[in-house]
């Protein structure tokens, strides 16, 4: 081994760096959106579930995910059911890595607990 090759494997590892980091934040974002997706429906199911009794389904969304995930929630009555769609923010961990929001719906029937049962 020559003394001026002293060095050149540290070179080379320094240049391979950036392309082992980027590969890191690619896995890490790509859970990232795997767990907005998840959270989603979470939010979504929390929301039909309260929406049904006739309660703030925005609340119960807010509630169902973690803190640090914006998410909001629409219901949609109709019938004897609502559906409640859920969208949650997919953050980034890459300044220009743009993702659109995950989103999920969850349908629930109606409470009627105020009306008489009627049994045969």
């Amino acid at each position: 081994m020559r003394v001026r090759d002293r060095g050149q494997v540290a070179i080379e590892y320094l240049g391979f760096i950036p392309i082992l980091v980027l590969v890191a934040l690619a896995g890490v974002q790509i859970g990232l959106i795997a767990y907005a997706g998840q959270q989603a429906g979470t939010a979504a199911r929390a929301g039909a579930r309260y929406a049904s009794l006739q309660e703030n389904a925005q609340d119960a969304c807010t509630r169902a995910v973690s803190d640090w995930l914006s998410v909001s929630c629409v219901p949609a009555f109709g019938g004897d059911e609502v559906t409640v769609t859920a969208t949650v923010e997919i953050p980034s961990l890459v300044p220009g890595w743009e993702f659109g929001p995950a989103t999920k719906t969850a349908t629930m029937p109606l409470d009627h607990t105020d009306e008489e049962l009627v049994v045969p």
